[in-house]
């Protein structure tokens, strides 16, 4: 039994042999055209031979210029009454906004809750508001993603559509992907990880005490002190339960991230699968502070005044927003109390490989972008 799929001949001027219905047929393109014919032969081994002896024959007169573009010349006597050459009909391409939402539902069950309810929407709304979404003018997409969007995140977005159209070409969707030749160069910057500004000792616990004193945000008083004394990502901090909290150690198992539904619960960190940190004396503070008499083991550590995740976002624009400015402190992004806590370990000459351990991030990054943050607090040793 033989594949109905095409026998591969080469690339350019190659014809291909396929079984349809039973009957081995010739196709190739000549001229901006595609041929087909039939032989009007049984698909067996020895008519593929045939087959393959007429295909070289057309391949060689394509080569030396020499074509019957009426094909006469290389139909079998039996089948001259009934093969003509056949212009295919063109198939209305689809457009971007389409193959988003196939290759967004093929990706689906691949990326995490969280990957696809940030990622993946954003990009759709990218599309949703693109002036085109015809492929054919795909110069003019790159062109607004770079006037609408910042350099990265038009990198980011280009990123995806080009991985969009790969999978459109694998399922047969599309023939080329306009996007691949296209680079969106990004200037050198900081992802959140990377833009070190720590705060120093004094304005965490000005903005330790802040909170504390505050009518409305008080509440997140020992969320922001674990945050400062930790330095772990707030997903982890929200995702903490009691039953993670020992005498010896901060079990850190699981995030809060956000997925199409809302805030949801992951097993597992960002980097890692887990991580522990010590407890010192700090930690135990803030742990008795909030622990009532027998807490529920599942019951998280950090929640909003209503019992619910704390939501992060929320938190960061309004809560520390209003506290920095209410302190008096440079406004900062909240997820510097991680930089903070990873620039003061440093600073007290504390190994990098063990913060690393603490932090979940590499002892390499610690070195490459911690090191230098805090020259206005170090004096050069005496030398004498």
């Amino acid at each position: 039994m033989y594949s109905e799929t095409p026998t591969e001949r080469g690339s350019k001027g190659s014809v291909s042999i396929i079984n349809s219905n039973g009957r081995l047929q010739l196709r190739f393109h000549y001229g901006g055209r595609r041929y087909y014919f039939s032989t009007g032969w049984a698909d067996t081994p020895t008519s593929r031979k045939l087959a393959e002896l007429k295909a070289e024959e057309v391949e060689e007169d394509i080569l030396w210029e020499r074509f019957d573009e009426s094909l006469e010349k290389y139909k079998p006597k039996s089948s001259l009454s009934t093969v003509t050459p056949l212009t295919p009909i063109q198939k209305p391409k689809p457009e971007l906004d389409q193959l988003w939402d196939k290759y967004s539902q093929f990706k689906k069950p691949q990326v995490s809750p969280s990957t696809f309810a940030k990622d993946f929407t954003k990009h759709r709304n990218h599309i949703t508001k693109l002036p085109t979404r015809s492929l054919d003018e795909a110069s003019a997409i790159r062109d607004h993603l770079l006037a609408n969007l910042t350099p990265d995140a038009a990198k980011r977005c280009l990123t995806q559509l080009k991985a969009c159209c790969n999978w459109a070409i694998e399922e047969g969707l599309i023939d080329i992907n306009p996007f691949t030749p296209m680079k969106i160069k990004v200037p050198k910057g900081a992802t959140e990880e990377q833009d070190i500004e720590p705060f120093s000792k004094e304005e965490r616990d000005l903005i330790i005490r802040t909170f504390a004193s505050d009518r409305y945000y008080s509440h997140y008083t020992n969320y922001v002190r674990f945050l400062f004394f930790t330095g772990c990502r707030p997903s982890e901090a929200i995702g903490l339960k009691w039953k993670h909290i020992t005498n010896s150690v901060i079990q850190l198992r699981a995030s809060v991230v956000v997925s199409e539904n809302g805030l949801v619960l992951k097993e597992g960190l960002k980097t890692q699968t887990k991580r522990d940190f010590p407890i010192n004396s700090e930690l135990q503070a803030i742990v008795a502070e909030i622990r009532t008499q027998e807490p529920n083991s599942e019951a998280f550590v950090f929640t909003s005044p209503t019992g619910k995740f704390i939501d992060h976002h929320n938190f960061s624009n309004r809560a520390w927003k209003t506290i920095l400015a209410k302190c008096g402190v440079p406004y900062r992004k909240s997820y510097q109390t991680r930089h903070t806590f990873i620039s003061l370990c440093v600073e007290s000459h504390i190994n990098s490989t063990a913060i690393s351990r603490w932090t979940g991030t590499s002892a390499k990054m610690i070195d490459n972008h911690y090191a230098a943050t805090n020259f206005t607090n170090l004096r050069p040793p005496e030398l004498i």
